[in-house]
C-alpha cells in the first residue's frame, strides 16, 4: 500500500530537480561580478535577495554559455569601506562589473575607481550630482531623484499653493535635488520661501529648535527630502512641535516615500496625513508571483527582519542584474588576463584596466527590455523615469491617491498609452491631511500668533483725497488712511475667512521737489521686501505686473479726454442747425407732395379744395404746413385722404419731437470739434496730463510733439488750465483715467465734460509681493464685493449718486439729424401717399373708361378727362 506513494514522491522530486536544473551548463564560463551593499540595512538585504533571485531565475529559464558569479561585499554604510571593497573586487577578483554601492555618497568615489579601471559601475544611487554623462562607466540602475521634481511641483500646483519650504538632509545626496526641485516649482508658479537643512548628526533638540523656526514662518507647506534614518527623527520632532496638526501640509520625496516600510510604527503614526511621491511599480501577475517568492526567500535568509516590503528599487535591481547577465552573454568573457596591467604604483594603479569593460559598458548604457519593473529602458547610462505614484500616509501604511506622468500630469487613475486624461480637471483621490481632516490646507497662515503685522504702503501724496487720503498723527506717529481705495481694501481684508493684522506705512518720494507722486518708486518697495502690499490708485499695466502681483481690478479704468463745455454762440439761424440742409429739403418736398395728394383726393367732392387756381395752390401749401401745429381746419371727406393724413400726422409728430430734442441739446452743450486728444494736438492745442501715471506713456507713443504736453498735478490745476485755454497758457483738454475723470467732473460738472473714445482698458488693483498667496484670496473677495453690492455702496459713499457729473461724463456728441435718420419714416409716408394716389387714379380711369376708349385724339381725351376731374361730383 505504501509503494505507490513512494513512487509518486520520487517522480515529483525528479521533476523538480529537472526543472531546477533546466538550462544548467556545467561547462559554462564564469563571469565574476562584484556587489557592494549595506548588508546590515533592510534595503541592503532587499537588494541582496533580489540580485540572487535574478541570477537564479535568468539561468533557470535560459540556455547560456556564460554564468555570472556574484561576490557580495558589505560597505557597512561607510564611504571608506565601500571604496576598499571596490578595490578588493577589482584587484583580487578581477570582476567584470560592480553593482552598487547603494548610496550616492559611497558611489561617488567608487564611480571614479570604475572610470579609471574601465569597469562598469551599476549603481542605484539617485543623486543628480552623479552624472552618467560625465562618467562613461557609470550606469544608474534607478530613476534619478531629479525626475520627481515635476511630480512634486504638480502636487503643489494642484492644490493652489504658492509658497513652499524645502527641508532636506544636509548631505551630498540631500543637496543634489534642490536646484532641480526649485526650478520645477518656479515653473509651476510656486515660490520656495525657505530652504532648511537637517544634519544627520543633529540631536533631537537641534531638530526641534529648527522646527520652531519654521513654525514662526507663515508658509505651511513643507517638502521633505531625507533618507529614513534622519526622516524618522525629524517627523517625531515635528509632531512634538505641533506641526502635524490641521493646517499643515507635508510632501515627501521618493527616497522616503518608497521606504516607508523600513520606518518604525511610531514614525508612521507621526507622519499621518503626509503626501508623498514614489516610483510606480506595476501590479502584474509576474510581480505578484515574484513578491511571494521574494518574501519567502527573505525570511529564510534574514529571519531577524520583522517587516520589509518589496519596492521599485528591488525590482530595478532584479532587472539590472538580468540586463547584466544578457549583456555578458552577448559580449562573452575574455581569456586571461582579464585586466591589462600597468606600471606598479599604488594599489589603485596596480589594478590596471579591464579588457572586457570597454565592450560591456556600451551594451549596459543603452539597454531596453520588458522587466518586472515595466519598461526597463537605460539610455545614455540613465534608467528612464516614467510614472510616479502619489501616496497618502493613513493608518499603518500608505494609500495610493493618484499618479503623475509627464505627458498626462496628475490623474486619479493611471491611463494606458500616452493619451492624456479626458477630464480637464485632473484631480487626486481623497486625501486625509494632518489633523485627520479632508479640508485642503490653505498653505499660508497669516494670523499666526507670532506673525508680524502686514506692512501696507500708502502714498503721502494723492491727487484726489476721495481715492486715498493719508495723514500722520504728530504725537503717536500713527498713519491714518481713508478714501475709496482704502475702504475697498479694508472691506476685502475683513471678508477673508481668516483674521489678518496690518498697519499702514506712509511712503514719501525720495525726490521731495516733485509735486506729483511717483508710483514706480512705491511699487519698487515691494520688490525690496519693505512692504507686503501697496494700496493706492495704481493703474495695472503689463510692465508693472512683472515687478509685483496685482489683484483683479476693483474699479475698471481707461484713458479718456476732458474738455470744457462751450456755450452755443447766438445766431439768427440757430433754429436751422438741428437738421442738415438735405433733410430740410426732403421735409419740404414731402410737405408739398402730401398737400398735392390730399388736394387730388379731395378736389372733386370737397368745396374747401375748390375755387380759383391761386386759391387751390394756396390750399395745397396751407394744408400740408398747417399740420406742423395740428391747426388745419379743413375737413377731409375721402377715406383715402384720411389714410394719408393719419400717416402724415404721425410723421410730423416724429419730426417735430426729434427737432425739438436736438435743438435743446445743441442750445445746452456744444463740444469742441476735435474730441480726441490726438486731434486736439494736431490742431496746435495743448493737452494736460498727470505725471507719474500710465497716461504719460500713452501720450508719448501717440503724440510726437512733446511741446504740446503739460504736466498737471491736481484737480485745481486741471480747472485753472482748462479755464485759461491753450492760447492763454493753459490747455484745451486734459487726459486722465476714468475714475479720476469721474471725480473731477463730480466737482466741476457744469464746466467740463468727457469727450472722445476710451483708450485701453486698464484698472485699479492692489499690489502685493511676487508670489504672495494673499493676491488670489483678496481677488476672490473683490469679486464677492462686486456681486453682493458692497462695492456699489462704497462707490456711492465717495463718488456720489452720479448727478450732473455722471451725466456729463457720459454725454455723447450731439449731431445734426440727417435724411438717414428718418429713411424708414419717409419710406412709410411716401408709400402711403403713392398707394392712395394710385387707387384714386385707378378708380377714376375705370369710371371714365369710355372717354379713354373713344377714337378721339390723345389731346382731346386728356382735355375731356381734365374737365371731368375738375367738375364737382353730383353723387356726394
Amino acid at each position: 500500500m505504501h509503494i505507490p506513494k513512494l513512487t509518486f514522491l520520487t517522480l515529483l522530486l525528479l521533476l523538480l530537480l529537472l526543472h531546477s536544473t533546466r538550462g544548467f551548463n556545467a561547462t559554462a564560463a564564469k563571469a565574476d561580478v562584484g556587489v557592494i551593499l549595506d548588508l546590515q540595512t533592510p534595503l541592503g538585504k532587499m537588494y541582496k535577495t533580489c540580485i540572487s533571485m535574478a541570477i537564479q531565475d535568468f539561468y533557470s529559464k535560459n540556455t547560456y554559455k556564460i554564468m555570472i558569479v556574484p561576490h557580495f561585499r558589505d560597505s557597512s554604510t561607510d564611504i571608506v569601506s565601500a571604496a576598499s571593497a571596490a578595490i578588493d573586487l577589482l584587484k583580487n577578483t578581477q570582476v567584470m562589473a560592480i553593482f552598487g554601492p547603494q548610496t550616492s555618497i559611497q558611489a561617488d568615489f567608487v564611480i571614479d575607481i570604475g572610470d579609471k579601471a574601465k569597469v562598469p559601475i551599476i549603481s542605484p544611487a539617485t543623486s543628480p550630482s552623479l552624472s552618467p554623462r560625465e562618467s562613461p562607466y557609470f550606469i544608474r540602475s534607478s530613476w534619478c531623484s531629479a525626475s520627481q521634481g515635476k511630480a512634486i511641483a504638480a502636487i503643489v500646483k494642484n492644490f493652489g499653493w504658492r509658497e513652499v519650504v524645502l527641508v532636506y538632509e544636509d548631505t551630498t545626496y540631500g543637496i543634489g535635488l534642490l536646484p532641480f526641485l526649485n526650478e520645477d516649482l518656479l515653473q509651476s508658479n510656486a515660490l520656495v520661501s525657505n530652504m532648511t537643512s537637517i544634519s544627520p548628526s543633529a540631536e533631537n533638540d537641534d531638530i526641534l529648535e529648527r522646527l520652531f523656526e519654521l513654525k514662526m514662518m507663515q508658509t505651511r507647506v513643507f517638502v521633505v527630502h531625507m533618507l529614513p534614518p534622519v526622516a524618522s527623527r525629524f517627523f517625531k520632532m515635528a509632531q512634538r512641535a505641533g506641526m502635524m496638526d490641521e493646517g499643515y501640509a507635508w510632501i515627501t520625496a521618493d527616497a522616503l516615500s518608497s521606504l516607508l516600510d523600513s520606518l518604525d510604527p511610531e514614525t508612521i503614526e507621526a507622519m499621518q496625513g503626509v503626501v508623498g511621491v514614489k516610483a510606480y511599480s506595476p501590479r502584474s501577475s509576474e510581480v505578484k508571483n515574484f513578491t511571494r517568492r521574494w518574501r519567502k526567500r527573505l525570511r529564510q535568509d534574514n529571519p531577524e527582519l520583522e517587516r520589509s516590503e518589496l519596492n521599485a528599487f528591488g525590482l530595478w535591481a532584479y532587472d539590472s542584474i538580468t540586463a547584466l547577465a544578457e549583456s555578458v552573454e552577448r559580449k562573452g568573457v575574455d581569456a586571461s588576463p582579464r585586466f591589462k596591467k600597468t606600471a606598479r604604483g599604488t594599489d589603485l594603479e596596480a589594478i590596471g584596466t579591464s579588457n572586457s569593460g570597454p565592450k560591456l559598458a556600451p551594451l549596459l548604457r543603452n539597454f531596453t527590455s520588458k522587466g518586472l519593473s515595466g519598461d526597463f529602458i537605460i539610455k545614455n547610462g540613465e534608467l528612464q523615469a516614467s510614472v510616479f505614484e502619489i501616496m497618502n500616509v493613513v493608518g499603518n501604511g500608505a494609500n495610493t491617491v493618484g499618479f503623475w506622468r509627464e505627458n498626462q500630469g496628475i490623474s486619479k487613475r493611471l491611463k494606458k498609452g500616452d493619451d492624456g486624461d479626458d477630464d480637464p480637471k485632473q484631480i487626486l483621490g481623497a486625501v486625509v491631511w494632518p489633523g485627520q481632516t479632508s479640508e485642503v490646507p490653505r498653505g499660508w497662515e497669516v494670523a499666526a500668533a507670532n506673525a508680524r503685522k502686514l506692512r501696507i504702503g500708502v502714498p503721502t501724496k494723492c491727487r484726489a483725497s476721495q481715492l486715498v487720503n493719508v495723514s500722520i498723527d504728530e504725537e503717536t506717529g500713527k498713519v491714518n488712511a481713508s478714501g475709496f481705495c482704502i475702504d475697498v481694501f479694508e472691506e476685502a481684508m475683513r471678508s477673508l475667512p481668516y483674521p489678518i493684522q496690518f498697519e499702514y506705512i506712509a511712503f514719501k518720494n525720495a525726490d521731495q521737489s516733485t509735486t506729483y507722486y511717483n508710483y514706480e518708486s512705491l511699487l519698487q518697495q515691494l520688490s525690496l521686501k519693505n512692504f507686503d502690499a501697496v494700496v493706492a490708485d495704481i493703474t495695472m499695466t503689463a510692465k508693472r505686473s512683472k515687478q509685483v502681483d496685482f489683484t483683479i481690478p476693483y474699479i475698471e479704468s481707461g484713458i479718456s479726454t476732458v474738455v470744457p463745455i462751450q456755450e452755443s454762440k447766438e445766431s439768427a439761424w440757430d433754429f436751422m442747425e438741428p437738421l442738415t440742409p438735405g433733410l430740410w429739403f426732403t421735409i419740404g418736398a414731402l410737405f408739398v407732395f402730401t398737400g398735392f395728394v390730399v388736394w387730388v383726393l379731395e378736389h372733386r367732392h370737397n368745396q374747401e379744395f375748390r375755387g380759383p387756381l391761386h386759391q387751390q395752390l394756396g390750399m395745397i401749401f396751407w394744408f400740408a404746413f398747417s399740420t406742423l401745429t395740428f391747426s388745419q381746419k379743413e375737413k377731409v371727406k375721402s377715406n383715402l385722404s384720411r389714410f394719408v393724413v393719419i400717416v402724415w400726422l404721425f410723421a410730423v409728430l416724429v419730426l417735430t419731437a426729434s427737432y425739438t430734442a436736438n435743438l435743446t441739446s445743441l442750445r445746452t452743450v456744444k463740444q469742441l470739434d476735435a474730441t480726441d486728444f490726438r486731434d486736439i494736438t494736431m490742431k496746435g492745442e495743448c493737452v494736460g496730463f498727470k505725471e507719474g501715471s500710465v497716461v504719460r506713456a500713452v501720450l508719448d507713443s501717440t503724440i510726437p510733439d512733446t511741446s504740446k504736453l503739460k504736466v498737471l498735478t491736481s484737480f485745481e490745476e486741471y480747472h485753472q488750465a482748462l479755464s485759461l485755454g491753450s492760447r492763454k497758457g493753459g490747455v484745451a483738454a486734459v487726459v486722465d483715467n476714468l475714475p479720476s475723470i469721474k471725480l473731477f467732473l463730480h466737482n466741476y460738472c457744469h464746466k467740463y465734460t468727457m469727450s472722445g473714445s476710451v483708450h485701453g482698458y486698464y484698472g485699479f488693483g492692489f499690489a502685493f509681493q511676487k508670489g504672495s498667496p494673499l493676491t488670489s484670496d483678496v481677488s476672490r473677495e473683490i469679486l464677492e464685493m462686486k456681486e453682493n453690492g458692497k462695492m456699489d455702496r462704497i462707490s456711492r459713499k465717495w463718488f456720489g449718486e452720479g448727478g450732473c457729473g455722471s451725466s456729463n461724463a457720459t454725454a455723447a456728441d450731439s449731431k445734426r439729424l440727417t435724411v438717414n435718420n428718418f429713411k424708414g419714416l419717409f419710406l412709410i409716408t411716401g408709400l402711403s401717399s403713392f398707394s392712395a394716389l394710385a387707387i384714386f387714379w385707378f378708380l377714376f380711369f375705370y369710371k371714365n373708361r369710355l372717354v379713354w376708349s373713344s377714337e378721339a385724339s390723345l389731346k382731346h381725351k386728356l382735355v375731356q378727362l381734365a374737365q371731368i376731374f375738375d367738375r364737382e361730383r353730383d353723387d356726394e
